[in-house]
């Protein structure tokens, strides 16, 4: 085994680690998914874990965008990756420990104390990855959280039937067992300031507060009883208070929380023990079990089906919960009588955008539509609360109302302030906030130890990937791998969806491991050689190879036949000593063509070459930032 330092570029990251490279986090999720494969659990965990501490929620509810950047969707459906993540980390994850000494092993080293303090402000994904990367260089941080429970929109957004509470807390627990420390009811602009912070000895901040306040729309009726805004519904419904919906819903928008909010105002309120999962205890269950029913409930969205940003999955769950969905309508006005809301008028919806792709709906005169309805619940998106910004605190403000900030470094304009998450760049999915908050956590580290430098964008611009090179000679795979449809992620029956009840149950060992032996192995790369190693010969141009190829994604083809613009030819010349001269009959020779596309790593063609010419050589790949 060899070890090579390479610089590498975007474009051959794509090629080789597709679903790495679509990552926030840069997970290696191919690695583990073969490590199940392999039922090397344990291993598969610590690649999982590494890049991500709230791999375990992330198993859960991730948007995934690793899997439509998986190359095995191209030629049938991709890998269940996220579903994959979860298998692992439910026998290895915070599911399963708590204790600090479990985290040795991932990381393979223990946490040494360096007295430097550090303020994050707001304890969700983004505030608590910032914290947990600190924590592990040796950093006093800090956790300030305005709310009564850790956690932001995982705990007060996302509904219990997607995350179980119980989760949630182990996830932060096993953060703060690095020395983390959280101070709860501590909102910023009420019970402290920026300066009381420097004050406080603090020598770097991270604001993390993330978008908590809803849109607002401007129609009339918005002032009557039974109008709610997405983000306030969903707060209470997950803190525990009781809210009246009445029998009849109407939900406003066609995003993921959106869909979120009509899925949890149509559950029914039945309190069940017998659904606890793995991971929420009965008790647990009774004390989060407000269950808010409705008989009926709408969904009403600008958007045509294919234009939602919904995903396909969460879409294709709402319509089997009875949610009804109405595509291209837009909001008229809240009909109400005595103060209350009766019902909701819509209007069609001709498009949404422009001709330069900007949000600019047009409506169809005289297409007025209502329906009945007890509830209005208005989910259009969400903002941040920036009035705690005082102008002696020197951090500016954008045209959009987030936070200004480098985007390659989380600097603000004030000095030793850094902002990330949804403040920053608006309402985005957990994974990107977690990825900001190591973002954030380096730059920090960068900060600290350049003595109060507040450019820190170098740190940022050099990256490399260390590449260790398998000896692959033993490489091969399943049977039928390449026919193997993929395996459905197990789900609670409909008649059993109610309240907290989690609607994923996951995959089963033997559903996991048949699941993880559809993936390609992009990392793999099949290397031609003119002269084997083992015995000195060199190709004899059989062509084999291409005859067994499954996928014809191997030509042998004369060099008079072959024709390359400038750039190839010059490439070819210098890099391989390979000389194009048209179709000169003194030309002798041949070159081998392969598709990387449509190569499925079978390694066929290596198992029947004759004389040992083509081997299968792996990738590992771990990202590397060099910090000048």
């Amino acid at each position: 085994m060899s070890e090579l330092m390479r610089l590498v570029s975007p474009e051959w990251l794509d090629s080789n680690f597709p679903c790495m490279a679509a990552c926030p986090l840069h997970t290696e999720a191919g690695r583990y998914v073969a490590l199940i494969e392999e039922g090397r659990y344990k291993e598969a965990y610590h690649v999982a874990r590494r890049p991500n501490p709230f791999a375990s929620i992330c198993g859960r509810i991730c948007a995934a965008p690793c899997e439509p950047a998986c190359r095995r969707g191209k030629l049938d459906q991709p890998i269940a990756i996220r579903a994959l993540k979860r298998f692992v980390c439910e026998r290895y994850g915070v599911e399963s420990m708590v204790d600090l000494d479990k985290l040795k092993e991932v990381f393979g080293r223990t946490v040494k104390k360096n007295g430097i303090k550090v303020a994050v402000i707001g304890g969700g994904p983004a505030g608590f990855s910032c914290a947990h990367d600190l924590a592990l260089l040796g950093y006093d941080v800090t956790v300030f959280e305005a709310q009564s429970v850790a956690g932001g929109m995982l705990r007060l957004g996302v509904p219990e039937y997607r995350l179980p509470r119980e989760l949630i807390r182990l996830e932060v627990n096993t953060i703060l067992s690095l020395g983390v420390e959280l101070k709860l009811n501590s909102a910023v602009g009420r019970d402290f300031t920026i300066s009381d912070l420097r004050q406080r000895g603090y020598k770097a901040i991270f604001v993390a507060i993330g978008a908590h306040k809803s849109r607002d729309l401007t129609i009339p009726g918005i002032e009557l009883d039974g109008v709610f805004r997405a983000v306030d519904f969903l707060l209470n419904v997950n803190l525990g208070y009781r809210v009246e919906l009445g029998k009849k819903v109407v939900v406003i928008g066609g995003g993921n929380v959106a869909i979120d909010v009509a899925r949890t105002a149509a559950r029914q309120e039945k309190l069940d023990v017998g659904h606890v999962t793995e991971v929420a205890e009965a008790l647990d269950v009774a004390r989060s079990a407000v269950r808010f029913g409705a008989k009926e409930v709408h969904l009403v969205c600008l958007e045509d089906w294919h234009e939602m940003p919904a995903t396909k999955e969460e879409i294709a769950e709402a319509l089997e919960e009875h949610i009804h969905i109405h595509p291209r309508k837009g909001p008229s006005r809240i009909l109400g009588r005595n103060g209350k809301v009766v019902g909701f008028e819509t209007v069609e919806c001709i498009s949404v955008f422009d001709e330069h792709r900007r949000f600019n709906p047009r409506f169809a005169p005289a297409s007025e539509h209502t329906i009945d309805a007890d509830t209005v619940i208005m989910a259009i998106g969400q903002t941040s609360d920036l009035s705690w910004i005082r102008p002696e605190d020197g951090i500016a403000i954008t045209p959009r109302n987030t936070i200004n900030v480098d985007p390659a470094t989380l600097v603000t304009s004030a000095p030793g302030v850094f902002a990330g998450g949804d403040v920053s760049f608006g309402p985005r999915n957990a994974v990107d906030a977690i990825a900001n908050g190591k973002k954030a956590a380096q730059s920090i580290h960068t900060y600290i130890m350049g003595e109060g430098e507040n450019n820190v964008g170098l740190a940022f611009h050099d990256r490399t990937i260390d590449i260790i090179v398998d000896d692959a000679r033993a490489y091969s795979r399943s049977w039928g791998f390449e026919k193997a449809k993929r395996v459905p992620i197990p789900a609670l029956p409909m008649d059993r969806r109610i309240g907290v009840a989690q609607v994923e149950i996951g995959y089963s060992e033997d559903s996991a491991r048949r699941e993880s032996s559809r993936c390609l192995h992009c990392w793999v790369n099949t290397i031609f050689e003119s002269r084997g190693e083992e015995n000195g010969t060199e190709c004899i141009l059989c062509g084999g190879c291409a005859d067994i190829c499954p996928e014809s994604c191997i030509e042998l083809i004369a060099l008079d036949r072959l024709e390359a613009d400038e750039t190839l030819t010059q490439e070819l010349e210098k890099e391989y000593d390979i000389v194009i001269r048209g179709d000169n009959d003194a030309v002798r020779g041949a070159v081998m063509i392969k598709d990387e596309d449509l190569c499925i790593r079978c390694g066929l063609c290596a198992k029947r070459c004759p004389v040992g010419c083509i081997t299968m050589e792996g990738y590992h790949a771990s990202e590397t930032l060099h910090v000048h």
